[in-house]
């Protein structure tokens, strides 16, 4: 048989054995296509180009992946390599097929020319962030371990990048997938190309002594089996070295030499259930010495990455310490695998894979990962696999992480503020693009600039999301442009101020500026105002403190007035004294009082027109109440605070609206409200709210709150309100 057949036949085997009802036929066409499209290539050895990703399938099979997944392995290069299209896959193969085929092509893409600690961070997790699958990295791991055992055909230069780019990206990232058997041999054959001297020293000392290690291996191993004999417990007792990789890093670690490493054993005794795990373990505390401090119970307290088991290190009668883990045959799988062991069991009761949000596990594994080799990783980690970062590329090849969302503006003040100052033009992946373009995960990004460069426009400061882009706009605002900031800023506060009911009169009297200037920490008005347009002050910040600084002064104002007041106890004389009319941007004048805050009463809500009072508030100015507001009556005012009811009156000439509200009772019908609205839009009234309720016995009350300009027009507006079929009540609400 020919060999390529040959190996297709036993990835179906082995797929077929955690797959009893695989669809062989979907399988094969799969296998024929890549080797259709692949079939004028070769690999460095020689053979067949299709035998590499048949290698990979068989390690995604190994993994226990579902028939999606092996497939996307068969298929992985094909986008890469061939004439095949994302198209023509989802055509043959289906979507999600040909997703995970394009993940793993966009991977396979990123060029890994930095690098640095910090550089390696943001790759390993750029490399999640853009496998929106988990699957893709599980793939793409296989992928690299496949071509790490057969780099011995790669040239020297090629063998160290790789080997790199493995120990610092794939291996990390197959730890914090819980995949220790992949990491482990990722890590061995990285070290074979990036210190071969090294790493051969520690493979000869080992064969050297191959038959010392296996001799005392079988003996501890038939030891243990024949103690858990004993105690009949059933049980798979496993010994080996370990890995050189993790031989090597202690030597370097503690500066030692290969004969001073003594922990070199371990030895796996794997059970049927959790019970078993922990009597196994007293028959092993039984058997050998256990060493203080050195017992881990991962299966109470699980590492966050999944992993269980009991460790404990001991010593035999040999003076020789080794490490015995002790687990059920799920963890072993979980140990071995991590996530990948887990995929088959996720599935939901159709037999289908779950959507994504299936995954969150996933997810929460990776944010919690808190081994010591992971701190780094877990302190810049983001909620969502990193769904609030974006990674993107210099044209050098260097990785800028950025807030989600970026723009180039972000990019372009993320390299330096005067490459941001001067920016004309963006491109990314070589195209020209507005500066307001969200950057994706891999984007390669070129800013264009000029020494004529009008410099950032205040626009940029809505469209950049990073904080540091956003604050060297500013600072470069504040510095250039100050006299447009002043006319801008002065804007924007008067608009504020009128919003907030506040008249610039009451802000500039001369008695009151001062102590305005000092509330906003400014000099004068116009470096607020500068302050302002250039974004290092908001308008609503500014109004908010001087609206508390002129309710301290009216109080303190109104306090003085209402104790000179209580001091003459003349309430009768002071009302037959006419009021003194005074200018007001409210429509209200207060006797005796200029520039205070007046506030309309919500309980009776006045209009111009109404015979109306004054109350002098703690802290709010005076509240305007209508003289028949059950919270005005003579008889409910107390004689404590006769000093602080005051006479206003209304200002001839202004041409303000004023906010009342209506209860209109009528019969529940269809229609109601519309006709209740048509009949304010046709008198042109503004409507601040409107609702209505059922109230039982076919009875309904609207509540509707206008704005008029004075009495006699409100009248007008009950009048035809009352006009409304059904209706049999329209009043003003009090009290």
């Amino acid at each position: 048989m020919d060999p390529v057949l040959e190996r297709y036949y036993a990835l179906e085997e082995k797929a077929r054995q955690y797959n009893p009802t695989l669809d062989a036929n979907r399988l094969f066409s799969a296998f024929t296509y890549a080797d259709n499209a692949h079939v004028q290539q070769r690999r460095k050895d020689g053979s067949p180009f299709v035998t590499h990703p048949l290698a990979v399938a068989e390690i995604v099979a190994e993994m226990g992946l579902d028939i999606d997944s092996i497939i996307a392995a068969l298929l992985h290069d094909c986008i890469e390599d061939t004439q095949a299209t994302h198209e023509e896959i989802a055509k043959f193969f289906g979507t999600p097929v040909a997703e995970l085929v394009e993940g793993v092509t966009k991977l396979t893409r990123v060029q890994y020319t930095s690098k640095e600690e910090e550089q390696m961070e943001n790759l390993r997790k750029m490399l999640m962030a853009m496998a929106k699958d988990i699957r893709v990295i599980l793939i793409k791991i296989a992928d690299r371990l496949h071509n790490m055992r057969t780099m011995n055909y790669q040239r020297e230069q090629k063998q160290r990048e790789k080997a790199l780019e493995t120990m610092q990206i794939y291996a990390p990232i197959a730890h914090r997938l819980g995949m220790q058997k992949m990491k482990w041999e990722l890590e061995d054959l990285s070290l074979q190309y990036l210190d071969p001297v090294g790493y051969e020293e520690i493979t000869k000392s080992l064969a050297q002594r191959s038959t010392v290690h296996e001799e005392f291996l079988e003996h501890i191993q038939n030891k243990i089996e024949a103690r858990m004999r004993e105690a009949k417990i059933k049980c798979q007792v496993f010994g080996r070295m370990k890995h050189v990789y993790s031989i090597y890093r202690k030597m370097h670690k503690q500066n030692i030499g290969i004969d001073q490493v003594y922990d070199l054993y371990a030895f796996r005794v794997i059970v049927d259930d959790i019970s078993e795990c922990y009597n196994v373990l007293g028959c092993i505390h039984d058997l050998f010495k256990p060493v203080l401090g050195r017992f881990k119970d991962y299966i109470g307290t699980p590492k966050p990455n999944m992993y269980q088991s009991l460790h404990t290190t001991v010593i035999g009668r040999e003076g020789i310490p080794f490490e015995v883990q002790i687990r059920t045959w799920d963890m072993h799988h979980t140990a071995e695998y991590g996530i990948a062991a887990h995929w088959k069991y996720k599935r939901g009761l159709d037999g289908k894979l779950g959507t994504e949000e299936n995954f969150e596990w996933v997810r929460k594994l990776l944010e919690s990962q808190q081994d010591t080799d992971a701190e780094e990783f877990v302190r810049t980690l983001k909620v969502d696999m990193f769904a609030d970062e974006v990674f993107v590329f210099t044209p050098q090849g260097d990785v800028i992480n950025l807030p989600a969302g970026a723009t180039p503006i972000d990019f372009a003040y993320n390299i330096h503020s005067a490459v941001g100052n001067h920016m004309t033009a963006a491109k990314v992946n070589n195209r020209i693009v507005p500066f307001d373009m969200p950057l994706q995960n891999g984007d390669i990004v070129e800013i264009v600039t000029s020494k004529s460069a009008h410099g950032p426009s205040r626009d940029w400061m809505k469209i950049a999301k990073s904080n540091e882009a956003r604050n060297k706009i500013r600072q470069w605002l504040k510095k250039e442009r100050r006299e447009e900031n002043i006319v801008h800023g002065k804007s924007s506060f008067e608009s504020e101020l009128r919003h907030a009911g506040i008249s610039m009169s009451a802000i500039t009297e001369e008695t009151v500026l001062p102590q305005i200037l000092k509330k906003v920490s400014f000099g004068s008005l116009e470096e607020m105002y500068a302050a302002i347009g250039y974004g290092g002050l908001t308008a609503l910040k500014a109004v908010n403190r001087i609206r508390d600084e002129l309710i301290r002064i009216n109080r303190m104002r109104t306090e003085k007035i209402a104790a000179e007041r209580m001091a003459q106890n003349n309430a009768a004389q002071q009302q037959n004294q006419p009021p003194r009319q005074l200018h007001s941007e409210t429509g209200i004048a207060v006797e005796g009082m200029e520039n205070c805050l007046v506030k309309f009463s919500r309980c009776c809500t006045p209009v111009r027109g109404d015979p109306v009072v004054g109350f002098i508030t703690k802290g709010y100015g005076v509240s305007i109440h209508r003289t028949d507001c059950p919270n005005a009556a003579l008889e409910r005012r107390k004689p404590e605070e006769l000093g602080r009811w005051v006479r206003v009156s209304w200002v001839e000439g202004d041409k303000m609206t004023y906010r009342t509200a209506l209860e209109v009772a009528s019969k529940d019908r269809d229609g109601l409200v519309m006709d209740i609205a048509s009949v304010l839009a046709v008198a042109k009234i503004r409507v601040g709210s409107l609702s209505a309720r059922s109230i039982g016995k076919s009875q309904a009350i609207v509540n509707v709150m206008i704005e008029v300009k004075d009495l006699e027009q409100l009248k007008g507006v009950m009048t035809k309100l009352h006009q409304i079929s059904g209706v049999f009540s329209v009043k003003r609400m009090t009290g």
